[in-house]
C-alpha cells in the first residue's frame, strides 16, 4: 500500500476553508496518514504553495509550514495543533513569514495551490536549527521511502 496523506478539512484539488487560512482562524488542519513504509524511522512534513505572487506569473514558492522528526509511529496531526501540542521529538522548522508553526494559505492574487508532503523516512535526522524548506530537503536526501501529496487550494475572498 502506498502511502497516503488525507484531511477531513478538504478534499484533494478542492479548496481549503477559510478557517485554515489569513482570512479566518488561520489554523492548521487536521492531516492523517496511511500505508507508512515497514522501515519507517520518522516523518517530515512541508506545506508550500509554489504560485506567489500569481499563479499566471509564479516567482518563487512560499513556504507555511515545516516540521521533521515526527514519530513513526503517529499517524495524524490535530486541527489546531499548538507547538506544545506535536508529537514527542517533532522539530519546526521556519516558514516563510521568519518563524516556525503554521501559517494559513494567504494568496496575494489569485487561486493558489497549496501543497502538503509527507516524507516518511529511514531515519531520524540530527537537530537542524530550525531549517528552511531546503535545509530540511537536502538532509532528507537519500533518506526518503516515501512521500504523500495533499494539494488544496485557496483564494482571498477580500
Amino acid at each position: 500500500m502506498a502511502l497516503i496523506l488525507r484531511s477531513d478539512a478538504f478534499a484533494a484539488g478542492r479548496e481549503i476553508p477559510v478557517q485554515y487560512t489569513c482570512e479566518g482562524e488561520d489554523i492548521s488542519p487536521e492531516l492523517v496518514w496511511e500505508g507508512v513504509p515497514e522501515n519507517t524511522k520518522s516523518f517530515a512534513l512541508i506545506v508550500h504553495d509554489p504560485d506567489v505572487p500569481s499563479p499566471d506569473h509564479p516567482k518563487r514558492i512560499w513556504v507555511h509550514w515545516v516540521l521533521y522528526n515526527i514519530p513513526p509511529d503517529t499517524r495524524r496531526l490535530a486541527r489546531d495543533i499548538s507547538p506544545g501540542d506535536l508529537p514527542a521529538g517533532t522539530l519546526e522548522g521556519m516558514n516563510d513569514w521568519g518563524r516556525t508553526g503554521y501559517g494559513g494559505p494567504c494568496p496575494p492574487k489569485g487561486r493558489h495551490r497549496y501543497f502538503h508532503t509527507l516524507y516518511a523516512l529511514d531515519t531520524i535526522l540530527k537537530k537542524l536549527q530550525n531549517p528552511t524548506k531546503a535545509k530540511l530537503e537536502a538532509a532528507m536526501k537519500d533518506h526518503v521511502l516515501a512521500r504523500a501529496e495533499l494539494v488544496g487550494t485557496y483564494i482571498k475572498k477580500a
